[in-house]
């Protein structure tokens, strides 16, 4: 839905519905976000449409490219941003790290996003800007040395390279701008504010500024713009706050640095909340167990009495290092429901969704806003509540926190 002081778009991440051919994906919009839109408003309702690989190369034949757009009008919706960081399946099976498979290495995850990219541009409406989110490069533990990594970011680069190029092209085929918004995460090769700086401007511009220059025939300060353009950050809260990265702290780096967030992705993490004055720590790991669970990493941020932050691939192997009173918060990539402040003694960080969405009323440096929580099928059994209602109630005290903060 729109938010109107801003021209901004409020939607949900349709990736919350398993599903990963074109027609279970369209069923669940059938089925599920037409309710969702129902309970929420009468005015256009944008959506955010996760597709799959498979969904991808279902949809872009024309006659069911043509067959959606029909149901887009009829239902009054339209599509503005696509998640493109799931390739594969995302639902009812272990996911874990494969999530990043196939990473920016690899053709298929270039020819894969172009495809979602030629999607959206039949599918945006006019006057707007069209995102898709990506991985951030591929999983940091995949890559042994620093030169490995190394090695990682420079083919990314090659293949951002040639998607800018085509994005470009694309532009001035359709006169629709579209970025490719890449998603800091966890234990990916970025992860962090400052690694995203570090990357665009030692690996991005230096691979890409000659190449965009040469292929296109423009001035060096033309291919920059270009660049910066097309390639943009979706700044995922929950997975910054895991970091205890301050939405403060690293808007102020990403805008010092001249780089675009193309969307924000509102999002809260797990916490213990800050247990330094607490005399009994032992009740940490019994509470945050049932979150432990097969299907998706949970990566875990420890921040020790002296500020340190100790990093862990999942959950588990974090909950069986914690020693009593040696530290003073732990946080995991498990995302919660956005609405909600406690979960027994334990707290979402629903307060840095606050703060950014406080900062992003002062400055509205984006006009995409989508909610994405992912994991209400595999929540504990007592937080399991009906699906269609708790996204109405998440866009809901998304425009109630918008509209008490103006």
């Amino acid at each position: 839905m729109q938010i109107e002081h801003h021209q901004a778009h409020l939607t949900y991440c349709s990736n919350i519905h398993p599903g990963e051919s074109w027609d279970e994906t369209f069923h669940n919009l059938k089925t599920h976000t037409t309710q969702v839109r129902k309970g929420l408003t009468e005015a256009p309702f944008g959506l955010g449409l996760r597709l799959s690989h498979l969904a991808s190369l279902e949809l872009i034949k024309e006659t069911k490219l043509n067959a959606f757009q029909s149901w887009l009008r009829k239902e009054n919706m339209y599509v503005f941003t696509m998640n493109g960081f799931p390739y594969g399946d995302f639902h009812n099976q272990k996911v874990k790290d494969t999530v990043h498979q196939p990473d920016w290495s690899t053709s298929d995850r270039l020819a894969y996003t172009q495809r979602l990219f030629l999607i959206l541009s039949k599918l945006l409406p006019e006057g707007m800007d069209g995102g898709v989110s990506t991985s951030p490069i591929s999983y940091r533990h995949w890559h042994r040395t620093e030169e490995e990594l190394n090695d990682m970011k420079m083919i990314a680069c090659k293949h951002f390279t040639d998607l800018i190029y085509f994005l470009k092209k694309l532009k001035d085929k359709t006169g629709k701008i579209l970025h490719l918004d890449l998603e800091p995460e966890p234990d990916g090769v970025i992860e962090t504010s400052q690694e995203f700086v570090s990357f665009f401007n030692d690996y991005l511009l230096v691979k890409a500024l000659p190449q965009i220059k040469n292929r296109l025939g423009v001035k060096e300060s033309e291919a920059d713009q270009i660049i910066r353009t097309h390639f943009q950050m979706c700044y995922d809260i929950c997975h910054f706050a895991v970091g205890f990265e301050k939405p403060l702290e690293a808007f102020s780096r990403i805008k010092n640095a001249g780089i675009n967030i193309g969307r924000i992705q509102i999002s809260a993490a797990l916490s213990s909340g800050n247990i330094q004055n607490q005399t009994d720590s032992s009740w940490v790991p019994l509470e945050l167990l049932p979150f432990d669970e097969p299907t998706y990493l949970h990566q875990a941020v420890v921040k020790q009495k002296n500020g340190k932050l100790t990093r862990y691939k999942d959950l588990g192997p974090a909950l069986s290092s914690l020693e009593k009173n040696t530290y003073d918060e732990i946080r995991t990539h498990f995302h919660v429901p956005v609405f909600t402040e406690t979960y027994g003694k334990l707290y979402s960080t629903q307060e840095d969704i606050i703060e950014t969405l406080r900062l992003w009323l002062k400055v509205p440096f984006t006009q995409h806003l989508e909610v994405e929580t992912y994991t209400w099928g595999v929540l504990p059994e007592n937080m399991q509540i009906d699906r269609v209602n708790s996204i109405i109630r998440e866009l809901s005290w998304v425009k109630h926190t918008l509209d008490n903060h103006v």
